[in-house]
């Protein structure tokens, strides 16, 4: 049996990228390399989630929402998972949130949770 390997790429712009949540997620903390996503903005939503809340330490959070304008950028940090992290990401992540695989600034390609339900 081999040990599982950070080879999955997730772009993160908010509180994946705080150390306590990465420890109560992963139960290691994580390096990044920053990046920018091209074509969203940020915009604010609240949580009620009380086990995100608790971790995070906020009710607000961030999220990724499409403009489809490729002047408009998020600033984030590529932080590379294993397989079973990734499922501990998709668990946190609230149904406000969808995983999708999007390319980076850099040309990187790496999941990304955006906005579930544009309005």
């Amino acid at each position: 049996m081999t040990a599982e390997e950070a080879n999955i790429a997730l772009f993160s712009y908010g509180t994946l990228q705080q150390p306590e949540v990465q420890i109560a997620n992963y139960g290691r903390l994580l390096r990044g390399e920053p990046d920018r996503l091209a074509g969203y903005l940020l915009a604010r939503i609240t949580i009620t989630d009380p086990n995100v809340v608790a971790l995070s330490g906020k009710s607000a959070h961030q999220i990724a929402r499409f403009t489809g304008n490729a002047t408009d950028l998020i600033d984030g940090m590529v932080l590379m998972l294993m397989p079973s992290e990734l499922a501990a990401t998709d668990a946190y992540e609230t149904d406000d949130y969808r995983r999708v695989e999007l390319t980076l600034q850099s040309g990187r390609t790496a999941f990304v949770y955006v906005e579930a339900n544009p309005a």
